[in-house]
């Protein structure tokens, strides 16, 4: 019991809460004129003046109640409690108040452990008081402990939802990241080698071919001006502490495994120059490739058509992908395409995915050339 009180005590806050949005501002506004509403056209509202003071007053705290949750959630509730046991449990008692429920569920969804814990902590003596001063009965005060923490319940679901999220998000970019560590730790051995084959046989030619040993150390510094900038990207990749998997890696060259003719059909199509790629740089074009007709072929409806599309000019490589599936096509299918745009983005490229115009879907992604990390 102990542990599970400290963890509770220890949570952090969670991370990015959403800045304030003309939402935010909307239901200021519809709040407020509700509570105008009530007390100008409520017949039977006790302490009127004060009822809509007070939740006039109370109303603009909502613009605070993410990043301030527990110093919101105490003036309001504070204000409240005070304002019952002065007017003998009659005030504040405007239904509009009602959107103050929105605290809590602040505190419980933004808030840290402690913030929590010391929250919730003043509701229990400022419910007790006024039962113990016959000022509410047992019945009324109950049912607004249900309704508190019936709020509360329901914004830690959305806040485990959100958590768990983030997690299987954090987990596609790691495994994006190892399979990158992997295509680079080719691509760095490749260079490696080429350098060391390149300097034994200048070493060799030297006494007898001179120029021939100046060319081989030019090549050698090509070589290693290429190995630098993966090794640069390298030095980005965050990986776990385990055995890496040598095997080799998939090139454009491979991309012609994914046509296919059974349904939906796949076709491939490889134009311009794509010799001097780096290795990284076309292992990254088929896993794209891969993940993007993986996708296709399990979440489009009534695909009947995948198109693969890769061009290369001098300074970039594009691959487009794209099915002529239902326009339901999800916008994020699995969390493959958060794996894929951390790919591209550790390479310093952009990956993009949207629906056509018409039917279908599209993946789009650029890689510079060089591979040079953005």
């Amino acid at each position: 019991m102990n542990a599970v009180l400290r963890s509770l005590w220890d949570e952090p806050r969670p991370p990015d809460p959403p800045s304030r949005v003309w939402r935010d501002w909307a239901l200021l506004g519809v709040l407020g004129t509700a509570v105008l509403l009530e007390g100008l056209f409520r017949p039977d509202m006790p302490w009127r003046v004060l009822s809509v003071v007070v939740a006039a007053a109370l109303v603009p705290a909502l613009l605070w109640r993410r990043t301030r949750p527990l110093p919101v959630f105490l003036v309001a509730s504070g204000t409240t409690a005070v304002v019952t046991l002065l007017t003998g449990g009659a005030a504040p008692s405007a239904y509009a108040t009602a959107g103050l429920l929105l605290l809590p569920y602040a505190l419980a969804r933004w808030g840290s452990g402690r913030e929590i814990v010391l929250g919730l902590g003043t509701v229990l003596p400022e419910t007790a008081l006024p039962v113990a001063l016959g000022q509410k009965s047992v019945a009324d005060a109950a049912g607004g402990l249900v309704v508190l923490f019936a709020t509360v319940a329901l914004a830690a679901a959305f806040r485990y939802r959100a958590r768990a999220r983030l997690r299987e998000l954090d987990q596609a970019k790691l495994l994006e990241r190892e399979r990158l560590a992997r295509d680079l730790h080719d691509t760095v051995a490749h260079h490696v080698s080429a350098m060391a084959i390149r300097a034994q046989a200048g070493l060799a030619m030297m006494p007898s071919q001179p120029d021939a040993a100046a060319e081989a150390l030019q090549l050698i510094e090509a070589e290693a001006a290429r190995a630098l900038d993966e090794m640069r990207t390298m030095v980005r990749v965050l990986r776990r502490d385990e055995p890496a998997d040598l095997a080799p890696n998939p090139r454009i060259a491979d991309l012609e495994n994914l046509a296919s003719r059974a349904r939906p059909s796949v076709d491939v199509t490889v134009t311009g120059d794509l010799g001097d790629l780096p290795p990284s740089i076309g292992s990254a074009i088929y896993r794209l490739a891969q993940e993007s007709v993986t996708n296709a072929r399990r979440h489009a409806r009534h695909v009947t058509r995948i198109e693969v599309r890769v061009t290369a000019d001098d300074t970039a490589v594009r691959l487009r992908v794209s099915d002529d599936g239902d326009p339901g096509h999800p916008g994020s299918p699995g969390y493959g395409l958060a794996g894929m745009i951390e790919r591209a983005g550790l390479l310093g490229g952009t990956c993009e995915a949207g629906p056509n115009p018409g039917r279908g879907w599209t993946v789009t992604a650029v890689l510079p050339r060089g591979g040079a990390a953005a």
